[in-house]
């Protein structure tokens, strides 16, 4: 009987536990806007003025276009100038 409540007890915490990671986690595919962390050519959209979307930044890691990349880690993107930002920025 000890057995099958040491059974029972590790499945309960084994679902908790896997429900909590599952709520810590982004959703799959959930994708967020990282300004400054794009190569020239290879920005996602927006690249400032005299630009119109997709590929037009002029210079890498611009600071005023975006790359869409994983929620939760733009700003964990290091460049040559600080980390990635949830917000244009100064190039």
């Amino acid at each position: 009987m000890t057995n099958l409540k040491l059974a029972a007890a590790a499945l309960a915490l084994a679902s908790l536990a896997t429900g909590a990671f599952a709520q810590a986690q982004p959703a799959a595919g959930a994708m967020e806007k990282c300004y400054g962390v794009a190569m020239a050519g290879h920005n996602d959209c927006k690249a400032g003025a005299g630009t119109t979307c997709a590929g037009t930044s002029k210079m890498d890691y611009q600071g005023n276009s975006w790359k869409n990349v994983p929620t939760g880690t733009c700003t964990t993107i290091k460049t040559p100038h600080g980390t990635g930002s949830l917000t244009p920025m100064q190039s």
